[in-house]
């Protein structure tokens, strides 16, 4: 088996050529740079393109125009006008010396005395007159006998004078009055007629008064 081995013939060993090797790396290259062209262009083609959309914007506005500074004219000399001086006439006014239309207001404030001040009104006193007190059943004086049996009967007026404590102190007849009657009435009178007693300003004051006494029969 191992002397059949050695004894067997060799292929010879192929020698390979510079140029074709050259050949060979040529043709990977182009074929790896159209690969990767071809890779590159797919997606492009493939992809549908986007539209573009265009946003005008406007340009701004121009800045204003700066005003230009207006020089003041300068006086030109020339000659001066100066307007004739017309003389106006005064106005004719009022003649002091002539009496006023109006009455006298009074003295001017300044160049007067001040006047006495008015005096305020009195108050008036308040007066109150007397109230009779004396019961209804004692008013009445007892009827003169005399005139009684003659069935006489009488309307005497009397002036009453009543003191600061309310006590009649004085009766006295108005007119003509009967001297029976008029006495009769009198005794009755400064002994039991009583009145609250007039007042001014709530001070007890004496007073007169007028009244009518009448001496008459029943039935």
């Amino acid at each position: 088996m191992l002397a059949y081995a050695a004894s067997r013939p060799r292929i010879g060993a192929r020698h390979s050529s510079p140029n074709a090797l050259l050949i060979v790396i040529s043709v990977h290259v182009a074929a790896l740079a159209a690969l990767m062209s071809a890779k590159m262009d797919l997606p492009g083609r493939l992809l549908p393109e986007r539209p573009t959309v265009v946003i005008p914007i406007p340009n701004p506005p121009p800045p204003p125009p700066t005003p230009m500074p207006q020089s003041t004219p300068r006086p030109q000399a020339g000659p001066t006008v100066t307007e004739p001086h017309i003389p106006v006439p005064p106005l004719p006014g009022p003649d002091l010396s002539a009496t006023p239309a109006f009455p006298d207001s009074g003295p001017i404030a300044g160049n007067a005395t001040v006047p006495d001040p008015i005096p305020l009104p009195k108050p008036v006193p308040i007066h109150l007159g007397p109230q009779l007190l004396t019961s209804s059943d004692a008013l009445k004086p007892p009827y003169p006998a005399i005139k009684l049996a003659s069935g006489e009967e009488a309307a005497l007026q009397l002036r009453l004078t009543i003191d600061e404590r309310g006590r009649v102190v004085a009766v006295e007849p108005v007119g003509r009055a009967d001297p029976v009657f008029l006495a009769a009435a009198r005794r009755h009178m400064l002994a039991h007629w009583r009145y609250r007693p007039a007042s001014e300003d709530g001070r007890a004051i004496s007073s007169t008064m007028v009244i009518t006494l009448r001496f008459q029969l029943d039935g």
